[in-house]
């Protein structure tokens, strides 16, 4: 598979739909979790990315929420977003989507006057994360019946 993708902000109805069948792809069927809560009332409000391949293929997607939407997810902290909904499809993974996405993420996040992004991180992705420059925070938790830790990263 060719490379060449381009990761921007998810605008209209075309790319919030590409958004979601990436998310449906990603997190409902391959890590079966219940359609009804993988889609919120969050979605509405939320400033989502999309990477896309050059011939139009969704690659990944994520999402974040800032402001009052963050703010159960930041311990109320309204200086702080809340990076999210992270999902690469199978055939982009170990392509550098992931981290395009978070890139992207942060860049709205600062574009926002934001001075840090939280995240949930499935425990298997730990590593991913701190690659990236996050670092764990309290403990474990489940979400969706997946492990999972905080993280955060200041901008």
């Amino acid at each position: 598979m060719s490379a060449a993708y381009e990761v921007r902000v998810a605008e209209g109805t075309a790319d919030r739909e590409a958004c979601f069948a990436v998310r449906k792809e990603v997190f409902v069927v391959e890590q079966r979790v219940p359609q009804d809560i993988e889609y919120d009332a969050y979605d509405a409000g939320a400033v989502h990315v999309l990477a896309v391949r050059d011939d139009g293929v969704p690659l990944g997607t994520g999402r974040l929420l800032h402001g009052e939407a963050a703010a159960a997810k930041t311990d109320g902290d309204l200086t702080v977003g809340s990076l999210g909904r992270l999902a690469v499809t199978q055939v982009a993974r170990g392509l550098g989507v992931g981290a395009a996405l978070v890139r992207a993420i942060e860049d709205a996040a600062r574009a926002r006057g934001l001075a840090a992004v939280d995240l949930h991180a499935q425990t298997h992705a730990l590593g991913f994360y701190e690659r990236l420059g996050y670092v764990v925070y309290g403990p474990e938790f489940l979400d969706a019946g997946i492990p999972h830790r905080a993280m955060r990263r200041a901008l």
